[in-house]
């Protein structure tokens, strides 16, 4: 019982200690530390569809829209800043703009092209040209921003442009050049061009970044054009593996997990619709897969990611060719609780959950400007960053990542984890997740959110799987799926994973009663909002809509609001004095809590525990005798189902005995005070005490930290 109460404390506890320092400067943001879950404030969020990024910035001056999804050129930026009715957000890009090269097609399936490419193309170059020094350098397809990226690890990079080496790698490969066209051929003989695709919607950077791939391999003597195509049409011949060269366009990354490694770029994968686009397949690179996915530690999962990023940077499946500053323009004059997102910026889930008024009123249309128009709203099947945005507001999950990135409760309200190691009736190898969701969560229709959607939500991702839907890609491991009561769910892996918990935490929760009608067969057919009525549990729902003008979303009336639960309480305690040799005495803390989960006792700077087990929420009671002359300090630990952690101390002294001194009975009660404190890090290490269970929590918090 002991380690299953010390594993769950730690799993608990590292939940409700996440958040980032800080405070934002500007006055208009809400400071992250007091994000909750309740919202929304506005009546309407109203996407206007402006693929003109000079036509949205000339919106937001005028005050037709109040923020933009897209960050802008920084040739606006002395503009934009200068507006005393506009603010200016920025931050590092948690992703890049990239071009994806089609490793199937010979001969770009020699890597030794590929690199000869990256070598050639000036990044540099489109750094400055395209924003303006707003972007630096970078070749790790693992975002800068990430605490995972190996950029600084590697022995060479691609940053500026060197035909020379490029040149020889093609000599040294057989790409000879043809004396009569003076382009190169292939090894076989055969002669070559390449396009590089870019998005028609964006002329100037998409442009850039297109001509500057031009430029590259023509300096390689290779027959190279740019062409303008729909950004719609080229994303469907990547996801089916339809036929390209190179396209560029930008990937953007939710979370501050590399587990997709071990998807976007596997060898088994080369042919799996949604799966893989650049068709890359590489023995050496899927020899660490399983370590990526199934290592238990840290530095497992570190280094086979550090290797994986090697192996990409040698082969270039993908060219990183800027890392960009995001620069976002937001209007200050009708409403403040912006909110500081590092995953989806000033424009994200959590604005829309905060935004209100100046005057603090309730109400209003919050108006968003979108570059394209959203390709689709089935959750399963689109691409495109604009339905990305506008979903994020309709769906919950048991988990959803707060402006930190770290972890926070949605649906969920308890979660326990169980390995065989802790509970003895999990499989050996097995890992299983208890769950209990919220009881007041409704759908937008009325029909109450159980347990059975949550379950139900998992087995059709899994079952659906074997008919090509993406989602069920994480769930391969799952074993079984049930639902103990109305509100707890259980998941069994038949794995023990460092990413378990990110492969189901943050799906977005399907409605039971609305997709058990849809076949396992029919999931990309799916089609809400366009044909079929759309039933969400978010804190907005889908109202209307205008394709090419406008998606309008509006406040969800059945939106829960999660009821604070109170911290246990611990009343304070009198410090105990007693004499060496005598015996009866004990520290018996009053306490009390509506939902509570362990208790831990520890003493002086001994990270072991003296005590901990399971607590039902009564007093609990520590017999002190057999101490040594001395001061001690005796501190309690409580945490309940709610994340809560409190604690109090009290000081124990032992006295030389006397001459007169006999065996007495002293009990040391609480009394009436002010109950505990709230726990912070460093105390929750000490209070966990054995090595095995910190190294949980530094596990758990490397995992979860913002990157």
């Amino acid at each position: 019982m002991k380690l299953k109460s010390l594993a769950t404390l730690a799993i608990v506890s590292i939940l409700a200690i996440m958040v980032i320092n800080g405070t934002p400067e500007v006055s208009a943001y809400v400071p992250i530390s007091s994000i909750s879950n309740q919202g929304p404030y506005v009546d309407y969020v109203d996407f206007k569809v402006i693929t003109n990024q000079a036509q949205r910035v000339t919106a937001l001056q005028a005050g037709m829209i109040d923020m933009d999804t897209s960050f802008f050129d920084s040739s606006y930026y002395n503009t934009l800043v200068s507006d005393p009715d506009i603010g200016v957000y920025s931050a590092p890009r948690n992703g890049y703009g990239q071009i994806t090269i089609n490793c199937r097609e010979y001969p770009l399936n020699i890597s030794a092209l590929r690199r000869a490419f990256a070598y050639a193309y000036n990044k540099t170059e489109v750094a400055v040209d395209g924003f303006g020094g707003f972007a630096q350098d970078h070749d790790s397809l693992v975002p800068i921003t990430s605490s995972w990226c190996v950029e600084d690890q590697f022995a060479y990079h691609y940053y500026g442009a060197d035909a020379i080496t490029g040149n020889a790698i093609l000599d040294a490969a057989g790409f000879a050049v043809d004396g009569i066209s003076g382009y190169r051929n292939a090894p076989n003989g055969s002669a070559f061009d390449i396009t590089i695709e870019y998005a028609s919607s964006s002329p100037t950077l998409g442009g850039l970044v297109a001509q500057a791939a031009v430029d590259a391999l023509t300096s390689l003597q290779i027959d190279a054009h740019a062409q303008a195509t729909d950004f719609n049409d080229y994303v469907s011949r990547l996801d089916n593996h339809g036929d390209y060269d190179m396209i560029f366009y930008a990937s953007q990354f939710y979370s501050n997990d590399v587990d997709w490694l071990a998807y976007e770029y596997w060898s088994a994968y080369a042919n799996t619709p949604y799966q893989n686009p650049s068709n890359f397949a590489n023995t050496t690179y899927d020899s660490y897969r399983n370590q990526l996915l199934y290592g238990t530690t840290y530095q497992e999962v570190f280094d086979a990611s550090a290797e994986m990023q090697q192996i990409l940077q040698y082969n270039v499946p993908r060219l990183v060719v800027y890392e960009n500053t995001y620069l976002q323009g937001y209007r200050t004059d009708q409403f403040t609780g912006y909110v500081e997102d590092m995953g989806r910026y000033i424009s994200g889930p959590w604005t829309m959950r905060k935004i209100h008024n100046l005057d603090g009123s309730l109400g209003g249309t919050v108006s968003v400007g979108i570059a394209l128009d959203p390709d689709s709203f089935n959750i399963f099947t689109t691409n495109s960053a604009y339905s990305a945005a506008i979903l994020a507001n309709l769906y919950s999950s048991l988990y959803q990542y707060g402006p930190d990135m770290a972890p926070r409760p949605d649906l969920a309200e308890n979660l326990l984890v169980e390995t065989h190691a802790i509970n003895p009736a999990v499989p050996s190898g097995h890992t299983r997740y208890t769950i209990d969701i919220i009881q007041n969560a409704t759908w937008s229709d009325g029909t109450p959110l159980t347990a059975q959607d949550v379950a139900y939500t998992f087995t059709y991702e899994k079952e659906s799987y074997a008919y090509g839907n993406p989602a069920g890609t994480d769930l391969s491991h799952l074993v079984s799926v049930s639902t103990p009561t109305t509100y707890r769910v259980v998941l069994e892996f038949d794995i023990e994973s460092y990413w378990q918990f990110s492969d189901f935490a943050f799906d977005y929760i399907l409605p039971y009663h609305i997709f058990s009608g849809i076949a396992y067969s029919a999931w990309a057919s799916w089609d809400p909002v366009f044909s079929d009525p759309q039933v969400t549990s978010g804190p907005f729902i889908f109202t209307s809509y205008t394709p090419g003008e406008y998606y309008e979303i509006g406040k969800n009336p059945f939106y829960y609001y999660p009821p604070p639960n109170p911290a246990p309480v611990i009343e304070s305690a009198q410090d105990l004095t007693y004499e060496v040799g005598t015996t009866g005495h004990q520290i018996t803390w009053q306490v009390s809590d509506d939902n509570p989960l362990l208790y831990t006792i520890i003493r002086d700077s001994d990270p072991t525990p003296v005590a901990s087990n399971v607590w039902d929420g009564s007093d609990i009671t520590l017999n002190v005798d057999g101490l040594a002359v001395g001061t001690y300090n005796y501190t309690l630990f409580l945490a309940d189902y709610s994340s809560n952690i409190v604690f109090s101390s009290i000081i124990v002294t032992v006295t030389p005995a006397s001459s007169s001194s006999t065996t007495t009975t002293t009990n040391t009660t609480t009394t009436s005070g002010t109950g505990g404190f709230p726990l912070n890090s460093n105390l929750l290490l000490l209070a966990v005490g054995s090595v095995a269970v910190i190294a949980v929590v530094i596990v758990l918090i490397s995992k979860f930290r913002p990157s």
